[in-house]
């Protein structure tokens, strides 16, 4: 969805990255013995030598890394990255996204909520050799409780946290001002306090200087170049079992017909975000296997409803006319929906309703019929007139100050979703006499925290837990001043909308969390600020000469690529002979640009299917 850095919060604001919290939240109590075994298809660990053919998974990759600090990192390649190098408190099952256990084996509540202890596992070690245990887990939370810039990616977990404390090595407490409903599902990565206390300013330390990075988790980070790759390999200590591979490496491609032809050619073993133009030709490939699974993201329209700081500062350059509720209304009125996942989508996605996608069905949430904003477009040419735009003699529509009306709206200059339905957009609002200039970017990042933008393609990977998802829209998220960034998605400030949010963040029993999460998510549609135009399915595809097999979460009709932990990879079994990406070759014909264009009702050109910023960019 849109591609966006997220800004980096203030202290005590509650953003940071994707959330989670999958299902319903374990009650306090919760104890690793009651909790299934995490599926057999994980793999033994691997012979200690390491010598098992020399095998290597390659990953194609879109996004740029924005930082191998975990305090830092917000985009979804970083963040995924960090599962495979740092262990978390808790993990997801693949299964169904239960919580199970991770760096801790065991946790419960005080009768008031107020205090979580956990119990630390004795079998993981740091990968230099040294021990980790709870100590560095207290070091972690402490650091982001009291730097703001060791805050910057997983701030909200901790904004609530009054003290941690480590009494033992294998005994983490942490208590809370209040009570807080994510405490089974912090995502935070737990950092070896040895390496990270001799870091200055955590602002500037990118931990990108020193390889191998020592770490817990199943991977360990050893080389690294911007806008090229980044290599790691098996943990042989990894206390799950090491992975089967001798070498993962995350390639990057700019252009997705190359990582295609990588593909094709061998030289990748997977690669993610496929067009449908791409994913239907690369199913009669020899040795290709391509997943296409119900996606956990969402796809919209942004508008931008006035930038302003915390301390009432305006900035930024947005049109005033879309802070008019009927000029918003009208809009999305003229969008139709199911035209887009039916020829832009070509029917890999879901029509677009709430703010959470129908993965997720005890969050999701939609609009009763007679609030639905359907696609009817002589409904948003009433609109605009009956709020006083009239059109003039040339067909177009005036503003309040009798100019014509026109917007912008930011695209990626590498996402063709984006440009496909730009050209859809033009045609649709050109019909009400509205005018639109699409501004394509490789990065949209500097307009938007700026507020310099009109509309903008946004949207998100979504976690078990809606927490993060929903926290980038309140107040709080807000720069600070207007020299400041902050969090929030895209300047949305609600207060009612503020107060759900602070209910639900408190609220333990399952059901009624998830009642106070449809509530803000019919107060978002109603504010009319985003319209969620499309839930996109995961069109991936990998080598099965290269592949023998891998876990997709949810096990049954999942996502590979972006997971609620590291199952993909970590489980990931060498095809029998296999040597690898770059040992293999492929006879079919590349899908290149040439190769799969599709021509569109209306004579739009279908491009290819990655994210626009946000999905990737800022999960």
């Amino acid at each position: 969805m849109v591609t966006k850095v997220p800004p980096r919060p203030r202290p005590g604001a509650r953003p940071a990255r994707l959330r989670r919290a999958a299902g319903p939240l374990l009650a306090a109590g919760v104890t690793a013995a009651s909790l299934a075994a995490v599926p057999a298809t994980a793999p033994a660990a691997a012979a200690e030598d390491g010598k098992s053919g020399g095998t290597t998974l390659t990953v194609a990759v879109s996004q740029s890394i924005d930082s191998l600090s975990p305090f830092l990192a917000q985009k979804l390649t970083s963040t995924s990255v960090h599962r495979l190098a740092y262990e978390y408190l808790t993990n997801y099952d693949p299964k169904d996204a239960r919580t199970v256990p991770g760096f801790a084996t065991e946790w419960s509540a005080s009768a008031d909520k107020l205090t979580w202890t956990y119990k630390i596992r004795e079998d993981s070690t740091w990968s230099d050799g040294k021990p980790a245990t709870a100590e560095d887990a207290a070091w972690t939370f402490t650091t982001m409780m009291t730097d703001p810039d060791a805050a910057t990616a997983n701030g909200n977990f901790t904004a609530n946290f009054e003290k941690v404390t480590a009494p033992d090595p294998r005994t983490l407490v942490i208590r809370l001002k209040k009570p807080q409903a994510t405490m089974t599902a912090l995502d935070v990565p737990i950092v070896p306090k040895h390496v990270w206390e001799k870091v200055g300013d955590f602002s500037k330390f990118n931990n990108d200087r020193s390889f191998p990075i020592v770490g817990n988790g199943p991977f360990v980070i050893t080389d690294f170049k911007v806008d090229q790759y980044i290599k790691l390999r098996p943990n042989k200590t990894f206390w799950r079992g090491a992975p089967k591979f001798d070498e993962l490496v995350f390639k990057y491609y700019k252009d997705g017909d190359a990582a295609v032809a990588a593909l094709q050619k061998g030289e990748v073993s997977f690669v993610p975000n496929l067009t449908p133009a791409q994913a239907a030709a690369l199913k009669t490939q020899k040795d290709i296997k391509v997943n296409d699974a119900p996606g956990r993201r969402f796809y919209a329209l942004a508008t931008n409803p006035g930038a302003r700081a915390q301390d009432g500062t305006a900035f930024g350059n947005g049109n005033k006319a879309l802070l008019d509720p009927a000029v918003r209304k009208a809009l999305f009125l003229a969008v139709d929906r199911a035209t887009l996942v039916d020829k832009v989508f070509q029917g890999h996605a879901v029509e677009g309703e709430g703010y959470i996608p129908p993965r997720f069905g005890s969050y999701f949430w939609k609009p009763e019929a007679a609030r639905k904003r359907a696609y009817d477009p002589a409904a948003a040419d009433k609109t605009l007139t009956d709020a006083g735009y009239v059109k003039n003699g040339a067909g177009e529509r005036l503003g309040k100050d009798g100019r014509p009306l026109s917007f912008r709206i930011l695209c990626h200059a590498t996402d063709p979703n984006d440009k496909a339905v730009a050209k859809y957009l033009q045609e649709w609002w050109g019909r009400l006499g509205v005018g639109l200039t699409v501004e394509c970017l490789d990065s949209v990042s500097d307009p938007w925290t700026k507020g310099d933008y009109d509309l903008a393609f946004d949207g998100w990977s979504v976690n078990p837990d809606p927490d993060y998802v929903l926290s980038i829209h309140t107040c709080g998220t807000l720069p600070a001043t207007a020299k400041d960034t902050g969090a929030t998605d895209n300047f949305i400030c609600d207060r009612e909308f503020d107060g759900l949010y602070a209910q639900q963040a408190v609220e333990y029993d399952p059901a009624k969390r998830a009642e106070l999460v449809k509530r803000m998510q019919s107060r978002l549609y109603d504010t009319g600020y985003m319209n969620v135009m499309a839930y996109p399915n995961a069109l991936e595809a990998y080598r099965t000469d290269q592949i023998a097999s891998l876990t997709t979460m949810p096990e049954a009709a999942g996502n590979i690529w972006g997971q609620d932990g590291y199952w993909s990879w970590w489980s990931a079994v060498p095809a029998a002979g296999s040597g690898g990406s770059g040992s293999g070759s492929s006879t079919g014909v590349v899908v290149g640009i040439a190769a799969t264009v599709v021509v569109l009702a209306g004579g739009f050109l279908l491009l290819r299917n990655r994210r626009r910023a946000g999905a990737d960019d800022r999960e």
